[in-house]
């Protein structure tokens, strides 16, 4: 399959307390635009994940055609992003021009980063988006740690730093214990174990809930058939709502736009041609594509089915992130982290990148969850519209205003709920 060009990944980062607000019962205010215009930086953070999420996405699928894929660029992201503070040289060089940041310094991708969390995390009250981001490292190497790299951390992306004893199971339960709890439970554990050259790990987490804007009326939810990928037909749980909603078709594809609260957040869902497989979508889907398929969204009536479906996913990203051009971060001694540890930075190297994601898509509306960890190893329009979303699709969670994509994935069989 050749490489995709897909969607945005942001660059934010924040803290691991909740977002001020929670979804409620109120009629949410609809937002229109941004309460500020976005800095320069955050704008060219925002075009980088548009060139990196859609590659990535990709990637992992050549080794999954078969089967769900659902991620979180974002957490992605401020994983790297955190780790990319302690690279130097080379490697440095590698981690940015893979996160899609071209020739932007460091300090303006950590302004950036936290400047945009702090837009994400209040801009709308009737959905929860909390962004939680740590560094736990083992005692024996804390006296090697530059407390310049724990200080950019906490600065830029208002991370949890503590020294550990990584010999003793409870520093995986510490770890562990963080992330279920910053991720309210979807996401229980990140790592099993820490092996003998694990020094430290650094961890995003992130988890989202929002109400439909318009919601599905549970009473209308009947079993209904899914054609699967491979062209089996399956059962489903499909729920049905007709009204107002943004819907386009662009190029043979359709594509429909569903709010949360007050309609800045989003799930956008593109089905592919009739005949056309969703991998091949998943190709074929550029920047550029993705641009003007966005753009061909208008209000209409649209009568939409859409499975109800909740899935776990995880996978550990070293090759993909490798075919990107990341590689001199995974290599024993030939990596650079000496902004990391300066006495010990040509001796460390990524051991693991791996991923965990949660979503739940009921009549109500959407919960999701993504926890991230890096771990640092040491060597020595009026028309009515129908939708009906019952074969395989592709998926994305996103701030529509500023363009920010929080999940991404496809679906090729709905599980059954």
């Amino acid at each position: 399959m050749r490489a995709a060009r897909w969607m945005l990944i942001a660059a934010v980062a924040a803290a691991c307390q909740p977002s001020p607000s929670s979804p409620g019962n109120a009629t949410p205010t609809t937002i229109a635009t941004l309460p500020r215009a976005l800095s320069a930086g955050e704008l060219a953070i925002v075009a980088a994940g548009n060139s990196v999420a859609p590659i990535l996405l990709a990637r992992v699928n050549q080794s999954r055609a078969g089967s769900n894929v659902f991620m979180s660029p974002l957490s992605l992201s401020m994983a790297l992003g955190m780790t990319m503070n302690g690279a130097a040289g080379g490697t440095f060089d590698e981690m940015r021009t893979m996160l899609g940041y071209g020739a932007m310094s460091r300090e303006s991708i950590n302004q950036s980063y936290q400047a945009l969390i702090s837009l994400l995390r209040g801009l709308d009250p009737k959905v929860d988006v909390r962004i939680a981001n740590s560094i736990w490292y083992s005692q024996r190497f804390a006296p090697a740690v530059a407390p310049a790299f724990l200080g950019d951390a906490r600065q830029y992306f208002d991370a949890t730093t503590a020294a550990l004893d990584f010999g003793q199971p409870s520093a995986v339960k510490s770890i562990n214990d963080w992330v279920k709890a910053s991720t309210k439970g979807k996401i229980p554990s990140i790592v099993d174990a820490l092996a003998p050259e694990i020094v430290m790990l650094l961890v995003n987490a992130i988890y989202f809930k929002g109400d439909w804007s318009a919601s599905f009326d549970k009473a209308k939810t009947v079993p209904a058939p899914f054609t699967t990928e491979g062209g089996r037909t399956v059962s489903v749980s499909m729920m049905h709502r007709t009204g107002p909603a943004r819907v386009g078709v662009h190029d043979g594809r359709t594509v429909v736009d569903l709010g949360y609260g007050g309609d800045a957040f989003t799930m956008s869902i593109v089905l592919p041609r009739e005949n056309e497989s969703v991998n091949t979508l998943v190709a074929l889907l550029s920047p550029a594509v993705w641009t003007s398929t966005m753009a061909a969204l208008r209000v209409g009536d649209v009568e939409l089915s859409l499975p109800r479906f909740s899935l776990e996913w995880e996978a550990t990203l070293n090759d993909p992130l490798k075919a990107m051009g990341m590689t001199a971060a995974f290599v024993p001694g030939g990596a650079d982290f000496t902004r990391l540890a300066p006495t010990m930075g040509r001796e460390l190297y990524l051991s693991f990148v791996k991923q965990k994601t949660f979503v739940d898509i009921n009549e109500a509306g959407t919960e999701a969850a993504a926890a991230t960890a890096v771990g640092v190893g040491v060597t020595s329009v009026p028309i009515r519209t129908v939708v009906r979303v019952d074969r395989p699709f592709v998926f994305a969670i996103r701030e529509r205003l500023s363009g920010v994509i929080l999940f991404m994935g496809k679906i090729v069989e709905p599980p059954v709920r």
